[in-house]
């Protein structure tokens, strides 16, 4: 992608993305197939846990033990790169997050347990399969930014990561959608769950015998950015300045969102337990739809894809034009203001849109949140020196993930003893204020000035 080139279209971002080198396009194939089974089974995880007895703050806990496995992971998961060599430590990651989906997948099979006069509940089993279903992930965040950013002019970076961001996200469209089609096929959602985590377990062990084939890494040097806590501290203190306002701001806004995160399912099934029903005639063909409220949030999740599919690419290209900060702005803005929109929106738009109709569009302005993604990406390494971005990408997800870690369950706590309305409204307002942080203070990319 030179500077010169001209502006891609989705078509041209597949083009691109299947022109890869051979490992790098298997590495990314891999982690298509494991998007695609967290896709299908984690944003209904709250809803599962709800259905085998968990509270409201029990979810928020798990919000929250996923945010200390999220600040936690990368760097061990470097470590053991190191150790075991890519190949290696790719299908270990592979096999262990598959085992957490077939932990998932018999929680409900196990029922209570009494231990050393302790009622075991099944929905611990969950917390149990999180640390498992998490390990693939704990490879190669930094390694994805750095290969971009050595591949890609730095004028264009926001389009680099747009091409194989608009390919990862292709499997948040599907995973969801299929996830909706399944849970449809049993009236008890426990039982159709288990469907989607058989899906999961299935595409788990294809990524993983998939990466194991093909991946060759003689020559792979991802595993070797990584000198300990020595390393860590450096990295902090020679952040580039351009990235502090933006760190500041995007905690916020991910401190806002992880409060609410987990609920976003509990507020279509349960806080308005709302499905989808449609019956008429296209072309002479009749057709009767009915939905679930749980098989209608994987339609939305849908809808939510769909708008970032067909906007990341554009936004890439308007970002060339006005600069990275105005788009990531926007970005922040609809992660801000979706929470309040969410919980608040379906009334106000009652007197002109049916209720069901009302969610596809608060879905699909939730969408426009991912089109500031790969301008985000861009502004995170961009500043970084080459050969560097690895290092600044672990750093600064370190450093923000370990701040939002308590996030989801002061959400789950404000949803259980307050209100939804409150911990929905309270996490809108923290979002706009790391948005107008931003706005005042941040930087932007000097390729992009």
């Amino acid at each position: 992608m030179g500077a010169d080139s001209e502006s891609p279209t989705v078509r041209d971002q597949f083009r691109q993305f299947f022109a890869l080198e051979r490992d790098v396009l298997v590495l990314s194939l891999a982690m298509f197939a494991f998007s695609l089974g967290f896709q299908m089974t984690t944003r209904y995880l709250p809803e599962y846990m709800s259905a085998l007895g968990a509270s409201g703050f029990v979810i928020g806990l798990f919000g929250t033990f996923g945010n200390v496995i999220s600040a936690l992971y990368p760097y061990p998961g470097g470590a053991i790169s190191d150790r075991l060599g890519s190949r290696y430590a790719l299908t270990l990651f592979g096999l262990v997050s598959t085992l957490g989906f077939a932990i998932w997948f018999v929680a409900p099979n196990v029922g209570t347990i009494e231990f050393a006069g302790v009622a075991v509940e099944p929905w611990i089993w969950l917390f149990v399969g999180l640390v498992f279903a998490q390990a693939w992930k704990s490879f190669g965040l930094g390694a994805t930014f750095a290969v971009v950013k050595q591949a890609t002019d730095p004028s264009r970076l926001a389009s680099g990561f747009a091409s194989t961001e608009t390919f990862r996200r292709t499997a948040f469209l599907i995973g969801p959608v299929l996830a909706a089609v399944l849970v449809g096929l049993h009236p008890d959602f426990t039982v159709s769950f288990q469907y989607v985590l058989a899906v999961g377990v299935t595409v788990g062990l294809l990524g993983t015998l998939v990466q194991h084939v093909l991946y060759d890494a003689s020559e792979d040097t991802f595993g070797g950015s990584f000198e300990g806590l020595d390393q860590i501290q450096r990295d902090l203190r020679e952040m580039p300045s351009e990235l502090r306002p933006l760190l500041v701001a995007d905690t916020l806004v991910r401190f806002a969102n992880g409060m609410v995160y987990v609920f976003f399912v509990l507020v279509i099934t349960q806080f308005y337990g709302v499905g989808f029903d449609a019956s008429g005639s296209i072309a002479g063909f009749a057709y009767d739809i009915s939905l679930s409220p749980a098989a209608f949030f994987g339609y939305l999740l849908g809808v939510e894809m769909l708008v970032a599919l067909v906007t990341m690419v554009p936004a890439a290209r308007v970002a060339e034009r006005v600069g990275l900060k105005p788009v990531v702005a926007l970005g922040f803005a609809v992660y801000g203001a979706f929470p309040v929109v969410l919980i608040a929106g379906p009334d106000a738009l009652s007197t002109v849109l049916p209720l069901q109709w009302a969610m596809v569009l608060i879905f699909a302005f939730s969408g426009l949140r991912f089109a500031g993604l790969p301008s985000h990406k861009a502004l995170i390494v961009g500043p970084a020196e080459q050969g560097a971005g690895g290092r600044v990408t672990g750093t600064y997800y370190l450093l923000r993930n370990t701040i939002v870690i308590p996030s989801a369950a002061l959400g789950g706590y404000l949803w259980d003893f307050v209100s939804p309305e409150v911990a929905f409204t309270l996490a809108a307002v923290i979002g706009l204020v790391g948005t107008g942080y931003f706005l005042v203070f941040g930087e932007e990319f000097e390729a992009y000035a």
